[in-house]
């Protein structure tokens, strides 16, 4: 027999009134009190088995001329609930009182109900407990457990929850089923007591036995989560739908939970979002929460993030501190709200506080990064590392790159080895990425380039743009893998779908010069620009250097000086070493040598050598400067030694000339190879002089002559005369006075006055 059907059938033998009121006595015992609307039903059984309706109570309550306690209580309750009368709070808390005025301790139960839920009256947390107090002391059970309540929450007392662990006893051993259940989370939660799971299992188990929703609701969980039990999901859905079809919306919520996760039965995401959508309703912050994550991700409805932003304000409004993380998430993040980072900040700050790991690595975020707050690297490292002491597995990759860069504390490779292997090892796909970084450039370990490419494919597997980005690189350069310019291909435009700037520069990249696919200069640009936007300075770089040449696109010097400014303030010096390029001749901008020194200046001293080279040039010629041979020759040794062709070449000039240092034609010879080597074509018209001058070197006509071949086919005017000499007198070739005429032939048209006297002497020659 159900713990209902024997509160109806125990009142048989009692007069209909006082039978009434055992109903209502008994029913407290067993329904929690956000579940008395069920009382209120019970009631409407009885009188329906006593052949009454709930206008006969009222009526013959409200008529009696003599009112006992009971009366009150029943004149109370009927009003409050609306039993055979239209229901008023007001007037109920004046009978409720009358009750309580006469001593009687279900009296002073209902007015202390009146004055914690503001029933009828302005809420007051003290004088409920006080009149709790004086009920329970008569032994009613109810005002015992609901007295435990006020210690356990501090609800007009001072927090005490050794006091309410003892008032919990003392109601359970008077037989108050509500008292089980919140003795059993003393005993689960070790409030007042020892924690004792088993304990708790068995006294939530006896009051699933009286029908207890509560208890179905409590006892889910210990099977949800092996408190006190061995885990059976299947057993805690069971429980979860019995409590939830009894209205328990702590149980609509959990029996959600289970059909987000599939959790004792199969996934649903639908009937999740639907049993979320039905426990908000009834107020449910964690549900609101939950319901808010639905619309932001689209969980089981159409996404949508106004939604979710109004379900995380109000759930954050009643204080739920995931709501609060949540909410803080959307104003950073501009969803489905106007970005306000000082909220997210505030918001963060608050949860933090309260110990959530996740707020505490956000707040980080926003100290390391300046969202909201002053940029304070100490403190983003301090909350990192609280955040890592809560087990999180992201603020330990966090961690990590603070550790590798020395953000807020001293840089220690070896720590943030260890903190991205932990990381990892969690299934963190940057901390896979960047462990792989380490592996790949030996930081905080041994050099390991086949784990570096073990770990950028499982991450990359994962999703993980960065790793997709790397894992291009590696097949590119042959890096942990044998190179493949396919495969370095594919994961570039993988990275780049998912707005990787590194992988869409490194596309356009491939598709400027043909690697791994067909050559396509337009798609570059188109790639270039797509990288630009997003901020990356690189590609930023790349596309000014397309519009100043005209790659993939119209030539736009002012878009170029625009984008080599941008870059170059951002200290890229190469962009600053073009912007010089520019001011120096003119493109884009008004001609400024001056300024074109500063840029060159700034370059150079950040170690580009290129801007090395050409500030080496404004000193030798006094451009935007005075004018100073020693410190060309400074400059241009210091770039020639770092491997600079034209810097080499430049040196070259000033050992064979004597500017800045001694004259010097060996070493003069020396720098032309050098140069020559690496591809300088001035250099290789240099060196083909020297073999055929003997200068620093012995003659050598057929080195010369195959010098001049090499420069002249790349368009070099003074190689084509020095080879017409060639072929006209002999010179490392066979005589050949017509290919001498037609290397003369195209300067002399020019205006070249030398090619024009040369070609005076074929005439003569022919003539002859």
């Amino acid at each position: 027999m159900s713990s209902t059907s024997s509160i109806e059938n125990a009142t048989s033998s009692f007069d209909w009134v006082e039978g009434t009121f055992i109903v209502i006595k008994k029913s407290l015992a067993i329904f929690p009190s956000y579940h008395y609307s069920k009382v209120a039903e019970l009631v409407k059984k009885h009188l329906e088995s006593n052949y009454k309706t709930p206008e006969d109570l009222f009526n013959s309550l409200n008529n009696k001329s003599s009112k006992r306690s009971i009366d009150y209580i029943l004149l109370g309750f009927s009003l409050d609930h609306g039993i055979g009368t239209i229901p008023n709070s007001i007037k109920a808390f004046l009978e409720f009182q009358k009750a309580a005025n006469a001593e009687d301790s279900f009296g002073q139960f209902f007015l202390g109900y009146c004055y914690r839920n503001g029933i009828g009256t302005s809420k007051d947390e003290r004088k409920s407990f006080e009149l709790f107090s004086k009920a329970a002391k008569a032994g009613n059970t109810n005002a015992q457990n609901s007295l435990g309540v006020c210690y356990q929450n501090g609800l007009g007392t001072t927090k005490n929850v050794e006091k309410a662990f003892k008032l919990y006893l003392k109601a359970v051993k008077a037989g108050n089923i509500n008292a089980q259940i919140n003795l059993g989370l003393c005993y689960r939660n070790g409030w007042g007591t020892m924690k004792n799971e088993e304990k708790a299992f068995k006294l939530y188990s006896k009051a699933e036995q009286a029908g207890h929703t509560s208890a179905q609701y409590s006892l889910g969980l210990c099977y949800n989560n092996g408190w006190g039990t061995t885990k059976n999901e299947e057993k805690a859905f069971e429980l979860f739908s019995k409590a939830a079809e009894a209205g328990n919306t702590s149980a609509q919520y959990n029996l959600g939970l289970c059909y987000y996760n599939g959790s004792g039965t199969a996934k649903n995401e639908e009937k999740a979002f639907e049993l979320y959508s039905k426990t908000v309703e009834a107020g449910n912050t964690n549900a609101q929460n939950s319901l808010g994550l639905c619309y932001q991700h689209g969980i089981g409805t159409t996404r949508n993030e106004k939604k979710a932003f109004e379900l995380y304000s109000k759930a954050a409004q009643a204080g739920h501190t995931s709501a609060q993380y949540n909410l803080g998430w959307c104003y950073q993040n501009s969803l489905g709200t106007t970005k306000n980072s000082e909220k997210a900040f505030k918001l963060y700050s608050k949860v933090a506080e309260g110990g959530n790991k996740n707020a505490q690595l956000n707040l980080g975020w926003c100290y390391q990064n300046g969202i909201g707050t002053m940029r304070n690297e100490k403190k983003a490292f301090e909350l990192y590392s609280k955040s890592v002491e809560a087990g999180n597995t992201n603020a330990q990759y966090n961690l990590g790159w603070c550790y590798q860069n020395g953000i807020g504390t001293t840089r220690d490779a070896k720590k943030a080895f260890e903190l991205y292997s932990k990381a990892a090892e969690a299934g963190n796909t940057n901390a896979q990425t960047n462990l792989g970084w380490c592996y790949q450039n030996g930081i905080g370990t041994i050099g390991n380039e086949k784990k570096a490419f073990e770990l950028y494919t499982k991450a990359a597997k994962a999703g993980n743009a960065n790793a997709q980005y790397n894992l291009g690189v590696c097949y590119r350069n042959g890096i942990g893998t044998t190179r493949n310019e396919i495969k370095a291909f594919e994961h570039y435009s993988k990275a780049a779908e998912a707005g990787n700037t590194n992988g869409q520069y490194n596309l356009g990249v491939c598709y400027r010069n043909g690697i791994g696919t067909t050559r396509n200069e337009k798609k570059a640009v188109e790639l270039y620009s797509k990288a630009a936007k997003a901020g990356n300075t690189t590609a930023q770089y790349d596309l000014g250097w397309c519009y100043q040449n005209g790659l993939g696109t119209i030539v736009n010097k002012e878009k170029a000086f625009e984008l080599y400014s941008k870059v170059a303030k951002a200290g890229n010096t190469n962009a600053q070493y073009n912007l010089g390029w520019c001011y120096q001749n003119g493109i884009g901008t008004t001609r400024n040598e001056k300024k074109a020194f500063e840029l060159y200046s700034k370059a150079a001293e950040a170690g580009n050598t290129n801007a090395q080279t050409n500030l080496g040039w404004c000193y030798q010629n006094g451009i935007g400067t005075m004018r100073s041979w020693k410190k060309a020759f400074e400059l241009y040794s210091k770039a020639a030694k770092a491997g600079n062709a034209n810097a080499q070449h430049n040196l070259g000039l000033c050992y064979q000339n004597g500017i800045g240092t001694m004259r010097n034609e060996k070493k003069a010879f020396e720098h032309y190879s050098k140069a020559a080597k690496a591809g300088n074509t001035s250099a290789q018209y240099n060196l083909g002089w020297c073999y055929q001058n003997s200068f620093g070197t012995k003659k050598n006509l057929e080195k010369a002559f195959k010098l001049y071949l090499k420069v002249t086919e790349g368009g070099n005017e003074n190689a084509q005369l020095n080879l017409g000499l060639c072929y006209q007198n002999g010179w490392g070739t066979t005589k050949n006075l017509a290919k001498a005429f037609k290397l003369y032939s195209e300067p002399a048209k020019a205006g070249n006055r030398i090619a024009q006297y040369n070609l005076g002497l074929c005439f003569g020659t022919t003539r002859n």
